[in-house]
């Protein structure tokens, strides 16, 4: 399997080659986010971002422009937001397949039962479990909730 890196490199080439200009840019804003990572990582004295590291970041991007999509669509600017949904949409083409409903409550309800979380307070013991197995499938902006409710809060 190619490593994301290799992928955004090879799918760069494609769509400037293909004339996709759409793709071309969000690509690239995917390139400047993961060297500005990389930067970080250095200063922190490690090698380069990991795969997960990699996930997170295009994670955090994708959550930055659903935001924007939604001021942008409250202020009546549906070409602003049209491209920010582009860009979500090629972003969202490099994470992994997206966990139904039913198999995130499974594997909640996993966690819970390995973690032996039993309250609420115990919610941070069973969401790094979640993130430990699940970086990039599960939106955990979503899942927290969801936690809460399984940990009877």
């Amino acid at each position: 399997m190619t490593s994301l890196r290799e992928r955004f490199t090879a799918d760069m080439k494609e769509a400037m080659k293909a004339g996709e200009k759409a793709k071309v840019a969000a690509i690239r804003l995917i390139s400047a986010a993961l060297k500005e990572k990389d930067i970080e990582a250095r200063g922190a004295g490690k090698g380069e971002a990991t795969a997960d590291e990699i996930l997170g970041v295009l994670q955090k991007m994708i959550k930055q422009r659903q935001e924007s999509i939604a001021i942008y669509d409250a202020n009546n600017r549906p070409e602003l937001a049209d491209g920010e949904r582009v860009e979500v949409a090629v972003i969202s083409s490099y994470l992994p397949k997206q966990m139904s409903d039913d198999e995130v409550k499974a594997a909640i309800d996993k966690a819970v039962a390995e973690t032996g979380a039993t309250a609420v307070k115990d919610m941070g013991k069973v969401i790094g479990v979640l993130r430990a197995a699940y970086a990039g499938q599960m939106d955990f902006g979503k899942v927290s909730p969801m936690v809460k409710a399984a940990l009877g809060g």
